[in-house]
Parts: structure tokens; sequence; C-alpha cells
């Protein structure tokens, strides 16, 4: 052992040396897995996707809040991702599609709800027009 602490200086002993192999040892291990999360591109997409599913669907007038912040996070997400912060945004990213997924739910049972009204009124019509009709 004598031999290979000859290029570290008189006052490392050899306990700190291996110590400090340790701790280097530790810090490539670190600096490895955080660089091995992959960035989250597909689920960015998904989740695009599906803000401007709930867009088109009328999410904007039916479920303003949810869709709102369904763009914030993924605002937010994009952020993360240009600073190579790949779980933050991955977590953000399915917030945010499950927000846009919630705003287009509210829209598709808003029109529903429409349809139903427009239905009830149009049979509400017809009976009356039956009630005269009939003597």
């Amino acid at each position: 052992m004598e031999k290979t602490l000859k290029h570290l200086p008189e006052w490392v002993s050899e306990y700190e040396s291996i110590g400090i192999i340790c701790l280097i040892a530790v810090a490539a291990n670190v600096m490895t897995g955080c660089s091995s999360v992959p960035a989250p591109k597909e689920q960015m997409a998904v989740t695009k996707t599906e803000i401007q599913n709930a867009l088109s669907g009328g999410g904007n007038e039916a479920a303003p809040l949810q869709l709102k912040s369904a763009m914030d996070k993924m605002n937010a997400a994009e952020r993360a991702m240009a600073d190579k912060e790949y779980i933050q945004a991955r977590r953000l990213a399915e917030q945010a599609q499950l927000d846009a997924k919630l705003a287009g739910v509210v829209a598709r049972s808003a029109k529903a709800q429409k349809a139903v009204d427009a239905l009830q009124d149009d049979r509400r019509v017809l009976r009356n027009e039956l009630q005269r009709q009939i003597p």
C-alpha cells in the first residue's frame, strides 16, 4: 500500500485515501444515476395532445380552471425539460395530462347536458302540441 500512496500528500493517511476514493466513487455514481433518467419526450407529446383535445372539445368554455391548470403545469414541465430536470418534467406533464383529461370530460359532460336539455324541451313542445290537438 505504501507504493500507491506516493502520489498523495504526506499528510493523507492510508484510511483517508480510502475515504477519498470512496467519496469519488459515490459522487461518480450519483452523477451517473442522475444523467441516466431519460427525457420524458413521449409523455410531453401525449400531454400536449390531451391539452389540444380539451381545447377543441370546448374545455376552455366548460372547464376553464382545469384547462388553465393543465396549461400552466405543461409550461412548467417544458421549463423543467429545458433545465434537464427530467423527473420534475415527467411529474408535471403527468399532472397536466390529468388536468386536461378532466377539462375534456367536463366539456363533454356539459355538451351532453345541453343535448339532454334540448331533447326535454322538444318533448315538452310535442306534448303541448298533442294536448292542443286532442279535444
